[in-house]
Formats: C-alpha cells, sequence, structure tokens
C-alpha cells in the first residue's frame, strides 16, 4: 500500500495524536464557546446535532472543537462515557468571570500554544516533533514533511500520506496567516488566534526538488528574546515543565531549561542567555523556592518545596 504508513514492529515511539481536528486550525470564538458549553452541558460533544446548534458550526466543525479544546487544555473527557468537563485551566481563564475570556491578552495564546507542544501522553506529532526535534535553522515544508512520515511509522495503527500531510498543513496554518485581514474583527478572522504570536514566520521560498516549476515557502521559528512572556508566565511554565517531566527531581540544570524536550527554551525557542537572566531571577520571584546557581562547572536551579500552578497562573494577570 503505497499511500499508507504502517509502524514499525521494532521500534517504539510515543501514542501521537495525528488526526481529529478535521483539518481546521483553532479559531478565536471556538475555545471560549466550548469552555461555556461544557459549564451547562458536559454531554455537549456527545450530540453532534445539538453541539451544531449550541456552537453555531457544521459537524466536522464540532469535531474540530472538541479536539482543540482537548489539546489546548481547556477542557478533558469525564471517565465511564460521562462526556467532557472544562480544566481547571479552562474555566480559569475562559469561564464567564474568567482571566481572559475572549483571549484578547496574548499571554493566554502563548499559555495556549504551551499546552498544545507539551502534552506528554497523547502529544501532537508536528508540534512535538518540529519544536523539540527539528533542529535545522529553516522549516523547508518538504524536508519536514518527510520527518513526520518516518516518525509517524513509530507508532501502533497506519496512516496515510494524506492524513500527515493535512497535520503538517495545520500546524502551518496554526501560525501563520491564511488571508490578510486588516481592519477585520478578530472573532470573525478564519485565522487562529496563535497567528499573533509571530512564532513562525515567512523567510522565502525555493523550487521543489524534483517537481520543476513549483515553489515552496520556507519558514523558521523567532528565535528570540520575546517580552511577551512576562517572568509570571516563564515561571509559570517552567514549573509545569518540571511538574510534567522532572517530578522526582530536586535540581534541573540550566541545559535542560533551556534545551530539553519540552522545555521553556525549546517551546518558545528563547535564546540561552535569555533563559539565563530569567532563571537569575527566580530566588526573589519565589521567595527562594527555586534558586539558581552557578560555579565553574555547573548551571543548575534548584527547588525546596512546591508551587502551586493555579496560584502561578493567577499571578501572570496580576493575581495572587
Amino acid at each position: 500500500m503505497p499511500n499508507v504508513y504502517m509502524a514499525s514492529t521494532l521500534i517504539k515511539g510515543p501514542t501521537y495524536r495525528i488526526s481529529g481536528h478535521e483539518t481546521f486550525p483553532c479559531r478565536y470564538a471556538w475555545l471560549p464557546k466550548a469552555v461555556r458549553g461544557l459549564r451547562d452541558n458536559p454531554k455537549l460533544f456527545s450530540d453532534e446535532a445539538g453541539a451544531m446548534v449550541t456552537l453555531g458550526v457544521g459537524k466536522n466543525m464540532v469535531r474540530s472543537i472538541r479536539f482543540w479544546s482537548q489539546a489546548a487544555g481547556m477542557a478533558s473527557v469525564l471517565p465511564k462515557g460521562a462526556g467532557h468537563a472544562n480544566t481547571k485551566v479552562g474555566s480559569l481563564l475562559l469561564g464567564e468571570r474568567g482571566l481572559d475570556p475572549f483571549l484578547e491578552d496574548i499571554r493566554t495564546l502563548w499559555l495556549i500554544h504551551w499546552n498544545l507542544s507539551t502534552n506528554i501522553e497523547n502529544p501532537l506529532l508536528a508540534w512535538d516533533y518540529l519544536l523539540n526535534r527539528w533542529h535545522e535553522p529553516e522549516l523547508v515544508p518538504s524536508a519536514a514533511l518527510k520527518m513526520l512520515q518516518k516518525e509517524a511509522q513509530k507508532q501502533e495503527g497506519e496512516f496515510s500520506i494524506v492524513t500527515i500531510e493535512e497535520h503538517f498543513d495545520t500546524f502551518l496554518h496554526t501560525y501563520t496567516p491564511t488571508r490578510s485581514n486588516k481592519g477585520g474583527v478578530p472573532e470573525d478572522s478564519l485565522d487562529c488566534p496563535l497567528v499573533e504570536l509571530e512564532f513562525l514566520i515567512k523567510v522565502g521560498e525555493r523550487e521543489v526538488e524534483r517537481l520543476s516549476g513549483k515553489r515552496e515557502t520556507i519558514y523558521g521559528f523567532r528565535r528570540e528574546e520575546k517580552s511577551e512572556i512576562t517572568p509570571e508566565l516563564f515561571l509559570f511554565c517552567l514549573n509545569d515543565f518540571w511538574q510534567k517531566r522532572h517530578h522526582v527531581e530536586s535540581t534541573l540544570t540550566l541545559r535542560e531549561v533551556a534545551h530539553g524536550h519540552g522545555s521553556p527554551g525549546q517551546i518558545f525557542k528563547l535564546p540561552e542567555d535569555d533563559i539565563r537572566t530569567r532563571v537569575e531571577a527566580l530566588a526573589r520571584q519565589t521567595s527562594g523556592v527555586m534558586k539558581y546557581n552557578e560555579t565553574a562547572s555547573q548551571q543548575h536551579i534548584q527547588k525546596h518545596g512546591a508551587l502551586d500552578n493555579i496560584a502561578l497562573l493567577n499571578s501572570i494577570y496580576g493575581g495572587e
């Protein structure tokens, strides 16, 4: 079957999520609508016809909203077929009296990007691979697609080439605009709100190999200091990274925070010098719970005690 990739029986990788978005990037109104809808009806996504009325979209978009609300960490599946429920983060951010119920704060968009990129159990293939293991200075779609196809073979099941292409295309359109929307209302835009991050930018184009005359856009991640990632937002993500991937450790190296799989440095594409500047302020910021130490041979962060992620989330928006 030339158009289907079958998993290798020799190599085991993570259980990636590749489909479910129905090829739609997340749109502005979708996550707030999902949180409001699930607040009143945990079975919202179990009744697609009813969800179409409640959410004001077609059937495929209902499925896409379900996918994105879970992938963004705003909703989770309840046990025993009981439906879905808003997560604490989803309710706190997008609830009726939430911290940012209409996605007006760019820090919320960075949080959504963080959640999309750091799922442990079922990572999104393109996000997990391209943010952590793509080390080329430029992102060339034809080359990236080959690597994603190769990576998809490491897990159980079959994935058509078309499915992986659609998944990669959805990744691109999550961060790059599909059309001009100058003067338009953001909620009415077909673009994903994460386009505002300018995280993935167009840097050029080239002729596609072996396809004379056809050209492809070349992209690059914005690898620089990002002032919109505030100290409070960075601390929340650092603590989340520590809990998810290093929960039994009391010490992390600077290199792990800057370059480790799923780290703030990798997911946000922050320079190591910027990471160092940020962690040097941790002792004051956390009242000594986290502290950066540097010697001639070691650079590491020590953690003495626990930090509450909900309290840290509130602090991003000026709460306690």
